[in-house]
């Protein structure tokens, strides 16, 4: 069975985030990286060329592919800033509902910029994602 194609890898995350070319873009990833630094017991890992992971679970589907991945994280894309809630929203709609200005998708959350949402709702979200992924997936 392959391997996942977004691994981590061991390079810099601040290395990485000084090289998002949008001013904005790149200073709201830095509000990001400081809110889940907060957040967070583990470190920052980057994973792939783009994405910002924390922790790591393993996952194994009914159809017997299973795989590594982690438990919260972001990516600061060209169009949006997207934050990874990987056990989706159906558990958090009370939350989404005061977040502010989003789109969600199956455990994407999409904003523009970090003024659009209330940070406060933002850290309870990937908080008690988190949790929930720990408890799940025994992750450590």
């Amino acid at each position: 069975m392959a391997a996942n194609k977004t691994q981590p890898t061991s390079n810099s995350v601040i290395d990485y985030l000084n090289t998002v070319d949008n001013n904005k873009r790149r200073e709201d990833a830095f509000v990001l990286l400081d809110l889940f630094d907060n957040i967070m017991s583990e470190k920052a890992v980057l994973w792939g060329e783009s994405l910002i992971g924390y922790g790591e679970y393993h996952y194994k589907y009914e159809s017997g592919r299973e795989g590594d991945f982690f438990l919260t994280g972001f990516s600061p894309r060209k169009q949006n800033l997207s934050i990874y809630i990987m056990p989706g929203f159906r558990k958090y709609t009370h939350l989404l509902t005061k977040l502010g200005k989003h789109k969600a998708g199956a455990s994407c959350l999409y904003i523009n910029k970090i003024e659009d949402i209330d940070i406060t709702i933002l850290r309870q979200l990937i908080k008690e994602s988190a949790d929930y992924m720990r408890t799940k997936y025994n992750a450590v």
